[in-house]
């Protein structure tokens, strides 16, 4: 009776007037000026803290009743969150949009933001989020198979039947979205897929497949290379170069036979990733453009990281065709209607090798999934000091017992980071792409960090969680003195944000970091001192002092399990 009664009030909800664009604030929207691109909701831009649920969280309205509210609670603006297409289109032609629709009223009341996840043809590498009358009908809608003829649980990319299958059901989502929410814009933007690509293969190798790759580069691809290679990926350029340069043949003829190298970070197989790369483009911008034409958000698609390790070595080891930032011009060039790539960071020694690898062709910063633990919430400072970051979303945060999902503790640190994170947000939207804002971050890996700012040099180190010592109470092999068990201890990192307000004058806010200053050239004679030393917090963009610091006390230290903000005057003497 309950769920009669609740469809019967969505129902009431959204039979009342909707608004049209023009009678409301311009859709939510991508702006960019110079280098700094901006998220834009009613006309603002909007900083997102945000969060991520698990997979199959939004199977089910009564599991998510409770979470919606406590993820308003935790400080988060925005949450993102699934809607699978075996869900939306049980039966062909018929949809069912109840579990969206409880989404969609369920971030509202909460007070929360929306990012729809259209997981669809792919998720992480495969096949299952695909309706019963997909799956089990392999003639119509063909899947990929490895370089032993094998059938994997991956729909091909030459299957033009799923791909207008997919976007005939994504369409329909994104038209119902708009009926029911355009006025209200609790959803902001739509990822597409989910870390897309191919597992255990490096390439697709169905007939379909084969006889694409054994054909030529398509033209529109090349004409995109030849106009933009001065900016398209090194390593791309360099494989290009080494062929000549040449303006069309096969996959091979144009880019040469791949091969696999040991550094993980070399481009092993990369023909063959060009390829899956392109199809995957292919098929999901088709299917991005036809969500657009009926309610144009922005969208994206996440990756699966190329990272050390296992999962480092080559396409197929991660899934291959997916949008890594090396693939980010393929991304471009196939798919128009995806506005923007973004990392999912789960290799957290490569954080910064990540950020800057996905900002450096101007591809603005979303991270829609990260760990959810103590050292990512510290990285969120850095983050987004240090880069014009969008969007900053751990993963797992309705927890459950999933190995990356959040705690009660995570949550709550989280929560903490957040409201630190909300005060700071107007300066961190004036500051965003000028040099008066930066970040420092550290790790037991590398303990300090630098950066000069506003004519100082100042410094970061690791702080000492544990008391005593980064790593004190554990031993080297990283068991706890006296026990038999050999668990590492937990991994931890520090991470400010520093905002340069006025001459000599900074605002520092983070976790896990002692900060120190000094003069930005070693030579020089005079001293660096510290004139005024305050802690307290930005309440409308203005600092609101709480306690003055001196004497003993006149240092910045960023607790490990509370973020704080400071402001800080420095001298020369």
């Amino acid at each position: 009776m309950r769920s009669v009664k609740f469809i019967f009030f969505l129902g009431l909800v959204f039979s009342l007037p909707i608004l049209t664009t023009a009678q409301t604030n311009s859709l939510p929207h991508l702006e960019r000026k110079g280098d700094v691109t901006r998220l834009l909701v009613n006309g603002k831009p909007f900083l997102m803290l945000g969060g991520e649920l698990h997979n199959s969280s939004m199977g089910n309205v009564d599991y998510m009743r409770p979470i919606w509210k406590r993820m308003a609670d935790a400080n988060l603006n925005t949450v993102i969150a699934s809607a699978s297409w075996e869900l939306v289109e049980p039966q062909e032609g018929k949809y069912d949009f109840m579990l969206v629709d409880s989404m969609i009223l369920g971030a509202r009341k909460a007070g929360l933001k929306l990012i729809v996840l259209w997981f669809a043809s792919w998720k992480n590498g495969k096949s299952t989020y695909t309706p019963a009358w997909v799956k089990q009908d392999p003639k119509r809608f063909p899947l990929a198979k490895d370089e032993q003829g094998n059938n994997l649980e991956v729909l091909s990319t030459l299957s033009t039947n799923a791909r207008d299958a997919d976007a005939r059901a994504f369409a329909a989502l994104m038209k119902h979205i708009r009926q029911i929410d355009q006025r209200e814009q609790t959803v902001v933007m739509v990822q597409v897929e989910n870390e897309i690509g191919t597992m255990g293969t490096k390439r697709d190798f169905s007939a379909p497949a084969n006889t694409a790759f054994q054909g030529p580069v398509p033209a529109e691809l090349m004409r995109y290379l030849e106009k933009n290679k001065s900016i398209i990926h090194p390593g791309v350029l360099d494989t290009w170069q080494k062929q000549g340069l040449k303006k069309s043949g096969t996959w091979e003829e144009v880019f040469g036979k791949g091969v696999r190298y040991d550094n993980w970070k070399e481009l092993s197989y990369l023909t063959e990733e060009l390829f899956m790369v392109w199809h995957y483009a292919q098929y999901v911008g088709i299917i991005a453009a036809a969500g657009k034409a009926e309610y144009n958000l922005p969208m994206y698609v996440n990756a699966w990281l190329k990272q050390p390790g296992r999962f480092g070595h080559a396409p197929g080891n991660y899934p291959s065709g997916g949008p890594t930032p090396h693939m980010i011009d393929v991304w471009r060039a196939g798919a128009p209607a995806i506005d923007f790539i973004a990392p999912d960071i789960y290799a957290t020694s490569e954080w910064r090798y990540v950020c800057d690898t996905y900002t450096q062709s101007k591809n603005p910063l979303f991270i829609p999934e990260a760990r959810s633990n103590s050292a990512t919430v510290a990285r969120s400072f850095f983050t987004f000091g240090n880069y014009v970051t969008n969007l900053f979303a751990p993963f797992g945060i309705d927890g459950n017992d999933d190995n990356q999902a959040a705690t009660a503790a995570d949550l709550l640190e989280l929560k903490d980071a957040y409201a630190t994170l909300g005060q700071l947000t107007p300066l961190i939207i004036q500051h965003q792409g000028t040099k008066n804002m930066t970040g420092l971050m550290v790790d037991q890996n590398t303990k300090s960090d630098s950066v000069t700012i506003g004519g100082y040099m100042i410094k970061g180190r690791l702080g000492r969680r544990f008391g005593g010592g980064e790593l004190a109470g554990f031993d080297i092999f990283g068991s706890a003195p006296g026990s038999s068990g050999s668990q590492p201890p937990p991994e931890q990192a520090g991470g400010a944000i520093i905002i340069a307000t006025a001459p000599g004058e900074f605002i520092i806010a983070g976790k896990n970091m002692s900060i120190d200053f000094a003069a930005p050239n070693p030579s020089a004679s005079s001293k660096v001192g510290i004139l005024l030393l305050e802690k307290g917090i930005v309440k409308e963009s203005t600092w609101v002092p709480q306690l003055r610091l001196n004497g003993d006390e006149l240092r910045i230290t960023l607790a490990a399990d509370k973020s704080k903000i400071f402001k800080v005057v420095l001298y020369n003497y």
